[in-house]
């Protein structure tokens, strides 16, 4: 279940904010400027989906934030728990960063942690299946897969190079690291 905790950034323990309602998720991200949405399928997909159907199943919303946004490229990447890199892959996006451009993220399956450290507030954001998560570009954030990861998702990208980090250097990520594996039923 998709879900929202909102934490000061000094106190990883008491949530200002806990709701698992996407109405409230949506409300609450976009007073600070994400894009939060849920978008059904066009039609089912298979459980072995490839891109191009995985493409034509949310070809109008892929194609109206393109529209909306500029975004040129879009994507499809996914992790099982078996991947033998999933460690490393892991560990790569732990650590607080900020991109160039938006990251947006739709999760056709699985479930991943975007945490957003936003002025004095930090923003866990559990997405699910159904779940389309736009961090603005420059914000500060991490994602966390969870030491089993299981997720495919459609990334949409402004650039060619897609995905750079900006490490910002900060030790944010550790903090609140138990509270994020907790999230992800891991804790």
């Amino acid at each position: 279940m998709s879900r929202l905790t909102v934490y000061n950034e000094n106190d990883t323990q008491q949530p200002l904010i806990d709701t698992a309602d996407a109405d409230k998720i949506a409300a609450e991200l976009e007073k600070v400027g994400v894009l939060f949405e849920r978008w059904p399928a066009e039609h089912e997909l298979p459980a072995d989906a490839d891109a191009e159907q995985i493409g034509a199943a949310y070809a109008s919303d892929i194609e109206r934030l393109q529209a909306q946004f500029g975004y040129a490229t879009w994507d499809v990447i996914g992790l099982h728990p078996e991947h033998p890199q999933k460690d490393a892959m892991r560990a790569k996006f732990l650590d607080e960063h900020t991109h160039s451009e938006d990251e947006v993220r739709f999760f056709v399956d699985g479930a991943g942690l975007f945490t957003l450290h936003i002025g004095d507030r930090v923003y866990a954001t559990l997405c699910e299946a159904d779940d389309l998560i736009s961090v603005p570009a420059g914000t500060p954030h991490w994602f966390d897969m969870g030491d089993k990861p299981h997720f495919k998702v459609i990334r949409l990208f402004n650039n060619q190079e897609g995905w750079v980090a900006n490490f910002t250097g900060t030790e944010i990520a550790k903090d609140f690291r138990p509270a994020g594996e907790q999230m992800l039923g891991q804790g």
